[in-house]
């Protein structure tokens, strides 16, 4: 997805944060499991120091995401990129959803602690209820490349900011209240919620190019077809029966918390061709999902 070069992103709210000292942790929503996985498949490294929930860094210093105006500075650079994004995409859901509040977007510099515990990189991008804040570090995109031959292109660099988004949106409208984690499976409210936040990135992947700056220039431009298929194959990289293949071991839905690559690209293009009207996860029959 490209950004318009004159479009104004300047009022992004965006914030830079480096590392700090060791803090307690709690819940978290997101991709930030799956990573943690990812990374220690192929690296062998034990990382439960720094899962969320275990041994934290503290926040460290926080400033502004520099010399991020224009869409040709989100287009330049994956961090004003991720700011520019959560413009459009608080824009979006300020139309969507009645009362909505923006969350706080926090660009990791390494690493950095929060209430759900540490983000970074080899934790990957997360939505932190209690705080209201997405983080994510850039440097999660060349994981994606590196270890599964993922594209990890503009628009699919969007689609998981816009999955985080998701999560904030289900917090804020009540949804996670209503549908509490029961566990893992195939039919989880886990697993509902995660193809839920893919349906919601789906739905403002295809009504993002409606939004436009103070000047009305549109944020971005009509995304391509391969900029799509490059958001369906990240969609499909981080499905639980990939990872598990993979891994080298065998696809046991059971043990599923995010759902199954062509679930997560299936709910992803719902989104996109219908809206978010069109993701209630929770309404479908157990085995439909």
């Amino acid at each position: 997805m490209t950004f318009n070069d004159n479009a104004n992103v300047g009022g992004n709210t965006a914030r830079r944060r480096g590392a700090g000292v060791a803090v307690a942790g709690g819940g978290v929503a997101g991709l930030g499991a799956i990573a943690v996985i990812l990374f220690q498949l192929f690296t062998g490294q034990d990382l439960s120091s720094i899962i969320p929930g275990g041994g934290q860094v503290g926040a460290g210093e926080e400033s502004e995401i520099q010399q991020c105006e224009t869409g040709a500075d989100a287009n330049a650079r994956d961090d004003c990129r991720l700011a520019a994004g959560s413009v459009v995409l608080d824009e979006y859901w300020g139309r969507q959803v009645e009362g909505y509040r923006a969350p706080q977007l926090i660009i990791v510099d390494q690493q950095t602690g929060s209430q759900c515990g540490t983000a970074s990189n080899q934790t990957g991008p997360f939505y932190c209820p209690p705080e209201e804040t997405v983080y994510i570090d850039p440097t999660f995109f060349g994981l994606l490349r590196e270890r599964f031959d993922a594209s990890a292109g503009e628009l699919a660099q969007l689609y998981v900011l816009a999955h985080e988004y998701g999560h904030h949106v289900q917090y804020i409208a009540g949804i996670m209240d209503q549908h509490p984690n029961n566990g893992t499976g195939p039919d989880s409210n886990g697993v509902r919620t995660e193809l839920q936040a893919d349906c919601f990135a789906g739905a403002w992947v295809g009504g993002m190019t409606q939004e436009t700056d103070d000047n009305g220039v549109p944020y971005l431009e009509e995304p391509t077809q391969q900029q799509i298929a490059d958001a369906i194959d990240a969609a499909g990289t981080v499905g639980d029966d990939h990872i598990q293949q993979e891994s080298g071991g065998f696809v046991n839905p059971e043990s599923w918390t995010h759902g199954s690559s062509e679930q997560r690209q299936r709910w992803f293009q719902t989104g996109y061709q219908n809206g978010p009207s069109a993701c209630d996860t929770f309404g479908v029959p157990g085995g439909s999902l």
